[in-house]
């Protein structure tokens, strides 16, 4: 294990992480506002659909550079790492210009075309050629059998290697946008919210998409050394309101709030409660009004 890594699973278990804020908006203000232009979008939320698996920040058509990242999202159930029985829990795989198997009986196949993510991950990054790309999210069960469980199928055109400060806002916001949403984050160990950002103006109720880079999601009494559930608390006025503790291993909660600003705690708890697997997060939001449904 490298020096950093241990000095992290230290601080870890003594409790010494600090929580980190948000990745905060654009500073320039076209990127501000293409941003939040999508801010809907990204944040809907779908309650016709309890149980699926779809992509957090890729959309069918889009055009990436690559290594791009991908981001996974799944509702109804939670995650788990492979080997694991579970019957509310699964984890995912991406198939890459493949289709779904023929007998969703039989394992999945561990090849490029199948990829796993048998850890508990929430996502990752991907290397294609240039050129057109199918992806697909297939959620299975500790066996590497699938549930009936899966994403549509999207395409990707992949434009060509990525560039150094990715792509500019002259090129047009859907371009900027596009790249913003596939850029892959620094290497390390953390949690994040991936569909918004601080300071985001919201219409309730919303969606928030939590995401694990270096670790496990895992229901609790499920999780190892690197693996840990998400806790997110939601602050009003400088106190703690309402704790949604999704310890069934779900990576994504639906949140109906009343108009006003509020701070989003996000956590990632061991199996115990007794310490942070990466430091938290807060995010700052404003929750501008509320829809009906």
């Amino acid at each position: 294990m490298r020096p950093t890594a241990r000095l992290f699973w230290a601080a870890a278990a003594m409790g010494l992480l600090t929580a980190a804020q948000a990745e905060p908006l654009p500073r320039d203000e076209r990127e501000r506002a293409c941003w939040l232009q999508h801010t809907r979008e990204r944040t809907r939320v779908k309650l016709t659909e309890p149980t699926a698996v779809d992509f957090s920040n890729l959309r069918d058509g889009q055009t990436v550079y690559s290594p791009f990242q991908i981001d996974f999202a799944i509702r109804g159930m939670g995650v788990v790492p492979a080997g694991t029985k579970h019957a509310k829990a699964g984890h995912h795989h991406l198939l890459v210009d493949t289709p779904l198997p023929i007998n969703v009986g039989e394992a999945i196949p561990f090849n490029d075309r199948h990829r796993h993510f048998g850890k508990g991950q929430t996502g990752t990054v991907l290397d294609l050629p240039p050129g057109r790309h199918t992806l697909r999210l297939l959620f299975a069960d500790h066996e590497h059998r699938p549930f009936f469980v899966y994403s549509p199928e999207i395409t990707v055109q992949v434009a060509g290697p990525r560039k150094a400060g990715g792509a500019a806002i002259e090129a047009g916001c859907e371009a900027w946008y596009n790249d913003e949403l596939s850029r892959p984050r620094p290497p390390g160990p953390r949690i994040l919210v991936a569909n918004l950002r601080d300071g985001e103006a919201v219409v309730s109720p919303f969606n928030v998409r939590l995401a694990a880079d270096g670790l496990g999601v895992a229901p609790r009494g499920n999780g190892g050394p690197a693996n840990g559930h998400f806790q997110l608390e939601i602050m009003a006025k400088g106190r703690a309101t309402q704790l949604v503790d999704l310890e069934n291993g779900a990576t994504q909660a639906n949140l109906f709030l009343s108009p006003g600003p509020y701070v989003l705690r996000v956590r990632m708890s061991d199996d115990a409660h007794s310490k942070d697997m990466a430091p938290p997060v807060m995010l700052n939001i404003d929750v501008v009004s509320q829809e009906r449904y």
